[in-house]
């Protein structure tokens, strides 16, 4: 899809969205926005979304879901990171056309900080991308690509634990989970993140401005 900026439609996207990384302990990421390390000085992430409620333009998005990798050598604020997506087979083509716009930044405002980031779209795919809950377990299959599941730390009272009010990129409130299940298994690259930080965050992105 060529876009430039007087061709981008207007777009949202609301739902939600689950991300594992090898961060041993809770993303600094979110709180540092992105200025600190991630704890092993690199990150390595897989991420899930789920579209309760979207569109571009005239093109329905409710309903899909969307898988990712990224790999990010150092600072997620300095770059170079290398990702890839795998957009639900449900798809039209137009609706694989406007998530590969979204996810990759050519559709700018919310996710257009990937255009600034991602040194190295490795591409996109479709690929079967389910997510489940079942109760507050949440899990992202993409075939033998992407094999996770993630649950969120419960504080005082058994309540979930929930850092509030960022200006993180993904949304402002970001409920601290683990991961249960963490394979990964595409473009070369063969993670298990089992144990690991991950993050539940309900999304309300936009575009283009």
């Amino acid at each position: 899809m060529a876009l430039d900026a007087t061709t981008i439609p207007e777009w949202t996207l609301k739902g939600e969205l689950i991300l594992n990384c090898n961060c041993t302990v809770f993303c600094p990421c979110v709180v540092s926005l992105g200025k600190h390390p991630p704890t092993e000085g690199y990150c390595q992430a897989w991420v899930g979304i789920r579209i309760d409620e979207g569109a571009f333009g005239d093109e329905i998005l409710s309903g899909l879901n969307v898988g990712l990798i990224m790999d990010i050598p150092g600072n997620m604020g300095r770059g170079n990171w290398k990702a890839a997506a795998y957009i639900d087979e449900r798809a039209s083509e137009a609706a694989y056309d406007a998530l590969v716009a979204i996810f990759s930044g050519a559709a700018r405002g919310t996710t257009g900080l990937f255009g600034m980031l991602v040194s190295e779209f490795l591409g996109a795919e479709r690929a079967p991308v389910s997510f489940e809950t079942e109760g507050a377990t949440r899990r992202l299959m993409v075939g033998k690509k992407i094999q996770g599941e993630v649950v969120p730390v419960t504080g005082n009272g058994g309540k979930e634990i929930v850092i509030s009010n960022t200006d993180y990129w993904m949304g402002p409130d970001i409920t601290v989970a683990t991961a249960t299940k963490a394979r990964v298994r595409a473009h070369g690259r063969v993670w298990d993140f089992e144990g690991r930080s991950a993050e539940i965050c309900q999304i309300d992105w936009h575009g283009p401005r």
